[in-house]
């Protein structure tokens, strides 16, 4: 279905453009905030991993000295380096959140972005959260015109929408007109792109850095006057054409600011630092294995019954890296038999390597069986069905629709600062993360983001050097 009464990218721009704090419910301000918390959180967490080294090292080396913090080092940059580097590092260990809307890792691509360039121009704290609600709100609303379709198709929506939302944001932080902000959405459309061949590689990391810098360059050109597409959804040869078969459902921007996004669907925190498609199994298998007690040496098998999707995403059955770990449904349960829980310190080859993981994760089967209707599917769409037997004979069932962390089964509140402290304690020192915590709980304030922040996620005691 096509638009056929107002063209997709005006809607857009002229609502972006429009929204002040006081049209956002405090609720959904809530929910933004808990984004930054938990984004700049999982950044911090792989501040020290390669891939997150090789983000710093490129940019030391192409981009100009800023204002702008790279986070967990003390490096400053102009703002498209930093949101680059901060990005990369964001979606480093698949710990940042997601959104059904599109099917995207939004906030490591937006909040980044938005970030960098509230610490370049001055902007508040206040205008920052308002900046990040539209530029997601507006992400979203796009990917749920596409339609599932179009990450089942192969597209990786994060690189592919997330320029969207992370130019949006940093053009309303800018203060563009709808004019501008149209054509900064044009040129984030248009240039826009990213196919899932890289999950499992570095390249998909690096390309949620580009997307959030690709973001922020282009709505910093069209403040300086850059023109692009006016139609960049519905052209012949625009994004419907050539993404979704024609397919774009105007209803998605029938309700810009009267409902939310951020609220429903919402947004999925991570327990866990491997793709959310796991994440219900091993729910699941935790559960059981804590109440019945049994050791990983007497598990003979586990089958996971999951929808087509989780099967797609999770595509590597004995994975030899931490990055196949991560998109491992057999690497997820075994760690959850063997350690609770799969977690960062799981993530190497070392422990990838041992005899007893590899022997569990070999008696781990994953199917998409007949029960994943499409009524199914839309109920659970990362849900999970587990039968694990005993070498006894005794055998355990349970079933998951959503896991928990996810919109529609939240973790308390407590348990969002509980994994902020973990993830940035390592990188900053405990005194240090309490600090960044507490700046980050202000961050609500008419009082510019570089005076909140304060150099707080980069603080002399920070063990990341600078490239």
């Amino acid at each position: 279905m096509s638009l056929t009464l107002r063209n997709p990218s005006r809607l857009l721009a002229e609502w972006a453009s429009a929204v002040r704090a006081a049209d956002i419910p405090d609720r959904i301000r809530a929910v933004a905030k808990a984004c930054v918390i938990d984004t700049v959180g999982v950044a911090l967490a792989a501040a020290g991993t390669p891939v997150a080294g090789l983000a710093r090292q490129f940019a030391a080396r192409n981009v100009a000295a800023g204002v702008s913090e790279i986070w967990g080092a003390q490096a400053r940059l102009v703002a498209v380096g930093a949101a680059a580097c901060n990005a990369t590092a964001a979606h480093a260990l698949d710990f940042d959140d997601n959104c059904y809307a599109g099917f995207v890792h939004g906030s490591a691509v937006i909040v980044p972005a938005a970030i960098a360039i509230a610490q370049e121009t001055g902007a508040t704290g206040a205008d920052l959260l308002t900046a990040i609600t539209v530029g997601a709100e507006c992400e979203y609303a796009v990917g749920a015109a596409a339609g599932q379709d179009l990450y089942d198709k192969g597209w990786w929506t994060t690189g592919l929408l997330g320029p969207i939302g992370a130019c949006v944001a940093a053009g309303h932080l800018l203060k563009l007109d709808a004019r501008q902000m149209r054509a900064g959405i044009g040129l984030a459309v248009a240039g826009a792109g990213g196919s899932k061949s890289c999950f499992a590689t570095d390249a998909k990391a690096l390309l949620a850095g580009e997307a959030s810098a690709a973001g922020l360059k282009w709505a910093l050109l069209a403040a300086n006057g850059a023109s692009g597409p006016d139609e960049p959804f519905t052209h012949r040869n625009g994004f419907a054409a050539l993404h979704t078969d024609g397919v774009f459902d105007d209803a998605a921007f029938a309700d810009l600011g009267r409902s939310w996004r951020l609220e429903t669907p919402g947004i999925d925190i991570k327990k866990f630092p491997i793709c959310l498609s796991s994440h219900a199994a091993v729910d699941v298998v935790a559960d059981i294995r804590a109440r019945e007690g049994f050791s990983a040496d007497e598990v003979a098998s586990v089958l996971c019954d999951v929808p087509p999707v989780v099967v797609a995403n999770l595509a590597y059955a004995a994975p030899f890296t931490p990055r196949e770990a991560q998109f491992s449904m057999e690497f997820a349960i075994a760690a959850t038999l063997c350690f609770g829980a799969p977690g960062i310190e799981h993530l190497r080859e070392d422990v990838l390597a041992s005899p007893a993981l590899r022997a569990l994760m070999a008696r781990v089967r994953m199917v998409s069986g007949p029960m994943w209707n499409a009524e199914r599917r839309v109920a659970a769409p990362e849900g999970a069905s587990i039968t694990l037997v005993l070498r006894d004979g005794r055998t355990f069932a349970g079933y998951q629709t959503h896991a928990l962390g996810t919109a529609a089964n939240p973790v308390p509140p407590a348990q969002l600062r509980a994994k902020f402290l973990s993830c940035a304690e390592p990188t900053l020192g405990k005194p240090a993360a309490q600090r960044a915590l507490q700046a980050l709980d202000d961050l609500d304030a008419e009082v510019p983001v570089r005076d909140l922040l304060n150099s707080a996620l980069t603080g002399a005691q920070t063990r990341i050097p600078a490239e």
